[in-house]
């Protein structure tokens, strides 16, 4: 039971970053019961409207909640997100024992045999997970809409998509449905929908968190993925990466952990006028080769003012990319399926033919995409490489100068929800044709090298529709998104405009 003499409203729940309720928990002004209730409440009531979590469990969370409960009568610190619910993406394995369905694919349905490593550290923290959020097949677009479950759309309008592909996890997080929730990102599956739903969405770089693949290695690295979360706040972000980043041998680039992040992400504001190199900032609305909407583009400026207004050295950069963002794009699709085809490969050298047993079950772009990489020869290969070089080169050529680079997250305002559960980006922006799995964002170029990156709160278009802001820093400089970030989120409060029904 709570105390008699507490005067916390729970109704404001919803409304709270997961280190808050932690904090509310640990000094026992609310229980974990009470917790996990309050927002299986709001799932039940709200779910539908957004079509986030595609399955809960609500008997577990309340067994690990009554768990914790004891642990805090024996005057135990639980953690610093004790009590606080959290979302699963539906996608790769990440709770032992829970179904997972790679993203709504029906005939690859199976049961988890591994925790992920949000969730291991979701739980040392003292979270509880509720359930799975939507996601696409394979987490193979910057879109969540499957055969399966259907589109997530905002909370902020409905009629558009919530981003991909941790999109359940997104809406969930916005609508409230959660503090807290899993993501992933290959290309900008956390960055993405963090930008359609106003959130905080941080994606370590390469080392920062381990990536564990077997029977491959190396198979997270073509382009690099990353397990992450998305969260209201900055500081939620930073006492997660706190818990998600240590070394692990099994993974090749693991590097041991160089930070308390949850102690080092406030970054004074004063310190951006002091010191002998002071923090310099470049911005480009387009890397010299996206198509951009006018109205992005203005939200777009207006944020960028905000670090201006703050101090920061702010100086646009002209990038000079040989590569158009249509052959980068095509690049990326056929590097992020190279995976999928080899296990697809592999099943079928047993006898399980699944495209063609199975091929009403997976999305037509994908198919397409396994028979070109079924196809490709060691100078495709090379072709990959040269152009994920060149990204290198270029984001190295302005980290020289700059300390951090701004750009925007999605080059459109809005993706609305198509009927057919196949919802996609545009053919075309301002008329030009571009690649509509990923060719509408500008975030998977960091993901060939691995820099870290987050997208941050920038504004509202005309629609109400929000709208991210990217930052990348360069290689092990995650730490510095995360101060840089809270400085802004300081100045730009962006968690009093969620619409929490």
């Amino acid at each position: 039971m709570t105390d008699k003499n507490n005067t916390f409203d729970i109704s404001t729940l919803c409304t709270l970053s997961a280190w808050e309720i932690g904090q509310l928990v640990n000094s026992r002004q609310i229980t974990p019961t009470e917790v996990v209730e309050y927002f299986l409440d709001r799932i039940q009531k709200y779910n539908q409207k957004v079509n986030a979590f595609v399955y809960v469990k609500a008997d577990y969370a309340l067994s690990k909640a009554k768990e914790l409960e004891e642990r805090l009568k024996r005057g135990e610190y639980c953690g610093e997100f004790a009590g606080v619910p959290f979302g699963l993406k539906d996608f790769l394995p990440n709770k032992k024992g829970w179904q997972s369905s790679h993203g709504g694919v029906k005939c690859l349905l199976a049961t988890d045999e591994s925790d992920s490593v949000f969730c291991q550290a979701m739980e040392k923290a003292g979270g509880i997970a509720i359930g799975k959020t939507n996601a696409p097949a394979y987490g193979f677009r910057g879109t969540t809409d499957n055969l399966m479950y259907g589109p997530t759309s905002t909370p902020f309008n409905t009629k558009y998509n919530s981003g991909g592909s941790s999109g359940g996890s997104a809406a969930a997080v916005s609508l409230g449905l959660v503090p807290i929730a899993e993501g992933g990102d290959a290309g900008g599956s956390i960055r993405i929908p963090a930008s359609f739903c106003n959130l905080f969405g941080f994606k370590a770089g390469v080392g920062t968190i381990p990536s564990v693949c077997r029977p491959d290695a190396w198979s997270a690295t073509h382009p690099l993925c990353f397990n992450g979360g998305l969260t209201k706040s900055v500081k939620d972000a930073a006492i997660l990466l706190n818990y998600m980043s240590y070394q692990d041998a099994r993974d090749p680039f693991s590097l041991p952990k160089s930070h308390d992040f949850a102690r080092e992400f406030e970054l004074p504001v004063e310190s951006v006028h002091s010191g002998e190199k002071k923090i310099k900032i470049a911005y480009t609305c387009d890397f010299g080769i996206f198509e951009v909407e006018e109205e992005v583009r203005q939200l777009f400026g207006q944020a960028v003012k905000r670090f201006s207004d703050l101090g920061f050295i702010v100086e646009e950069y002209k990038f000079d990319f040989k590569h158009s963002v249509t052959e980068l794009a095509e690049q990326w699709c056929k590097g992020i399926t190279i995976d999928c085809a080899l296990e697809l490969n592999h099943q079928k050298e047993v006898g399980n033919d699944l495209l063609k047993e199975h091929s009403h079950d997976f999305p037509e772009e994908f198919i397409y995409w396994k028979k070109v990489v079924d196809g490709l020869g060691i100078e495709d290969m090379y072709r990959f490489n040269l152009a994920r070089t060149e990204v290198l080169d270029q984001y190295e050529k302005c980290f020289k100068e700059y300390d951090l680079i701004l750009s925007p997250v999605s080059c459109v305002s809005g993706i609305k929800n198509r009927s057919d559960r196949n919802t996609k980006g545009p053919d075309s922006i301002n008329g030009k044709a571009i690649e509509p799995l990923i060719g509408w964002t500008q975030t998977f170029l960091a993901n060939f090298p691995g820099y870290p990156a987050a997208s941050i709160p920038a504004g509202f278009s005309r629609e109400g529709l929000p709208l991210g802001m990217q930052m990348i820093a360069p290689r092990h400089k995650d730490l510095l998104i995360l101060q840089i970030a809270s400085i802004y989120e300081k100045a730009f409060d962006w968690k009093k405009f969620y619409p929490y029904k």
